[in-house]
């Protein structure tokens, strides 16, 4: 039986409903970058978009067909014929095609939207399916609002799909209505009472309006679904989709408990969830389950104690299995001195027990001040260097920007900074844009190669300041520069060099290290 053995397919639909949610929307060459990563990921299909819905749309679908190998590659289109000529043109140049048609079923849609009989939406069901197996091989039929309509009537539609040729039967949440017991029952009853059900795939496609859109889907695969529709991140319409991130470790960490598994290489996760938030420029939340920087992140003194004798203790899975370099301990007001004695041993210090509970009391200090306590501040506090809480020996003396709109100068910066030596560096320095620049002249000063990996600005228009967090590569490791200033570019700088003083001490620290040695 198609929808009776222990493999869940999973079908993203990042590029087309996650795409849909305002703020989200995304070029080609964005569709793509995000259609590479799921290849990647090897889901088992791609819907590349809504082929119908703009010519830019149909565009982007075809581009994700013609590079894309692997997945199905699959469009959208509402049940007419001018829709389904659209996605078979869309899709035509993929190896494995798909195409997704819906109407609504549920007495809401059926009279406000549709403004049609029951009778009528049968036919043009039997009629229209049969249109796009003519087209297309692999077809997939959503009874739009399928949880709010009569189980008698849905019933009916799914088996006029299904004698017209879908393969699929997709029974989708649309408003984030339903509730785990109740979608299972309902997945369970659909497929013990539709006639043929055993032909065809049973999917779910659940919205996270009451915030159980993970736990919807999870629910329904217990009621007989093999097809999860999801999205990276759980963007969608509205309050969102399935977690793609989040369904596929649920299902992979307790196989012991649903019995079942997806193909998807779970190693690439966090890739894929990190290039969507670049394309698309929303930062994942800190607390965001599987691939938030918190996921495997640890500060309270407790859990950092036994994570460091085990992690298995306070984690129920490894942060490289989602493609995380390893789990974190975060030093905070809430770490205890295990903690802190572990990173000074891991930074390469030798100290009594006596001189850790000494730095152990400064350390408390600086964490009442400070979100985080980074590796810099930690070799601050062993050493004693920069009494006046920087984490390095770079001071910001002077910031020049400069962007010429109307002609064609590029944009470039003057940055001036200054060494605890006394030494003053100026170097000028052009870039894409005049932030860029800057941030390339303070590299060239420190002689620190790094390069940024995210900006966040934040304006507290209460404090009148604008809060800046840089986050900065060097070599393989990253650093955190946090500052605070009036003017957007000055906190924007300032951030970057926190962050790359924390890199110039840590390799001090190692040069000190060396040389005692």
């Amino acid at each position: 039986m198609t929808n009776n053995n222990n493999h869940v397919k999973i079908f993203d639909t990042t590029l087309r409903d996650g795409e849909q949610a305002p703020g989200f929307s995304m070029a080609i060459d964005a569709k793509l970058t995000v259609a590479r990563a799921l290849q990647n990921l090897n889901v088992d299909i791609i819907e590349a978009g809504f082929a119908a819905a703009s010519p830019g749309d149909a565009a982007a679908v075809r581009a994700v067909a013609e590079e894309i190998e692997g997945p199905i590659i699959c469009s959208l289109s509402r049940l007419n014929e001018s829709d389904i000529d659209a996605s078979a043109l869309a899709i035509e140049p993929a190896k494995s095609r798909r195409i997704h048609t819906f109407i609504g079923t549920s007495p809401t849609h059926r009279v406000a939207k549709l403004k049609m009989t029951e009778e009528e939406i049968l036919k043009k069901i039997s009629e229209t399916v049969a249109y796009a197996r003519s087209a297309c091989d692999n077809i997939e039929f959503s009874p739009e609002d399928a949880i709010r309509t009569e189980r008698a009537f849905l019933v009916e539609a799914v088996e006029a799909a299904i004698e017209a040729g879908a393969t699929t039967i997709n029974i989708p949440d649309t408003v984030g209505y339903t509730t785990p017991e109740e979608i299972t029952d309902l997945f369970s009853f659909l497929c013990s009472t539709v006639k043929d059900a055993q032909k065809v795939t049973f999917s779910a496609h659940c919205h996270d309006d009451l915030g159980m859109a993970v736990a919807n889907s999870l629910a329904a695969v217990r009621g007989g679904a093999r097809q999860i529709e999801c999205a990276i991140n759980g963007i969608g319409e509205r309050a969102g989709n399935c977690s793609l991130e989040e369904a596929v470790m649920a299902l992979h960490t307790r196989k012991d408990h649903f019995g079942v598994e997806t193909q998807i290489d779970t190693t690439n996760i966090f890739a894929a969830s990190q290039a969507l938030a670049r394309v698309t420029h929303n930062p994942i939340p800190r607390n965001k389950a599987i691939v938030g920087r918190n996921a495997f992140a640890h500060e309270a003194g407790i859990h950092q104690h036994g994570v460091l004798a085990d992690k298995r203790t306070y984690e129920i899975m490894d942060a490289e299995a989602v493609g995380m370099p390893s789990n974190s301990i975060v030093l905070g007001k809430h770490s205890g001195k295990h903690a802190l004695a572990a990173r000074i041993t891991s930074l390469g210090f030798e100290v009594t027990p006596e001189r850790v509970g000494e730095i152990f009391i400064m350390f408390k200090a600086l964490a009442d001040t400070t979100r985080e306590v980074t590796d810099a501040d930690i070799v601050r506090l062993v050493t004693g260097a920069n009494d006046d809480g920087r984490s390095g020996p770079w001071r910001v003396r002077r910031v020049e920007l400069r962007a010429e709109i109307e002609d064609e100068t590029p944009p470039f910066a003057r940055i001036t900074m200054e060494h605890d030596g006394g030494e003053r560096r100026t170097v000028t320095s052009e870039g894409e844009g005049p932030i860029d620049a800057a941030f390339a002249a303070v590299c060239a000063i420190s002689d620190v190669k790094g390069h940024i990996v995210s900006l966040d600005l934040h304006h507290i228009a209460a404090e009148g300041v604008v809060r800046a967090e840089a986050i900065v590569a060097v070599e393989e490791k990253r650093f955190t520069g946090v500052s605070q200033e009036v003017d957007v570019a000055d906190a924007a700088v300032s951030a970057f060099v926190a962050a790359i003083n924390q890199a110039a001490a840590m390799a001090g620290a190692r040069e000190q290290i060396a040389g005692a040695a």
